[in-house]
C-alpha cells in the first residue's frame, strides 16, 4: 500500500510556472511507475505524463510537450511536475497515481494505475 499526497498548485497567470510535487509514503518508491492526470471542470479525467519505475523513459499528452517535464525522486519517494509556459487551458485539478511495476513503458491509461493522490488545483489566469 502507498499514500500519494500532492501539492504545489495554486494561482498563476499565464506563461508563468509552477512544480507539483507527489510524495509517497508507506513503500519504496523506486519499485513505482507514476503518471500524472489532470481534471478540467466539466471534462473528463486525462493524462498529463507518465515516468517507469527507474524513470528511464517519459510520456507526455501532446499539448503539453516541451513544457512539462515530470521526474521521480526515488530517494525522496516523491515525484515532481515541472510545468512552464502555462496555459489557461492547463487549468484543471491535477492527481498523481502510481503503480508498483518494473516497466520499461509508461503508463499512460488511468485503469493502469492502482494508486492515487487527493489531487492539487492549479488555475491559470490570462
Amino acid at each position: 500500500q502507498v499514500q500519494l499526497v500532492e501539492s504545489g498548485g495554486g494561482l498563476v497567470q499565464a506563461g508563468g510556472s509552477l512544480r507539483l510535487s507527489c510524495a509517497a509514503s508507506g513503500r519504496s518508491f523506486n519499485a513505482y511507475a507514476v503518471g500524472w492526470f489532470r481534471q478540467a471542470p466539466g471534462k473528463e479525467r486525462e493524462f498529463v505524463a507518465a515516468t517507469t519505475s527507474s524513470s528511464i523513459r517519459t510520456s507526455y499528452i501532446e499539448s503539453v510537450k516541451g513544457r512539462f517535464t515530470i521526474s521521480k525522486d526515488n530517494a525522496e519517494n516523491t515525484v515532481y511536475l515541472q510545468m512552464n509556459s502555462l496555459k489557461p487551458e492547463d487549468t484543471a485539478v491535477y492527481y498523481c497515481a502510481a503503480k508498483r511495476a518494473y516497466t520499461t513503458r509508461p503508463y499512460i491509461q488511468q485503469d493502469e494505475y492502482d494508486y492515487w493522490g487527493q489531487g492539487t488545483q492549479v488555475t491559470v489566469s490570462s
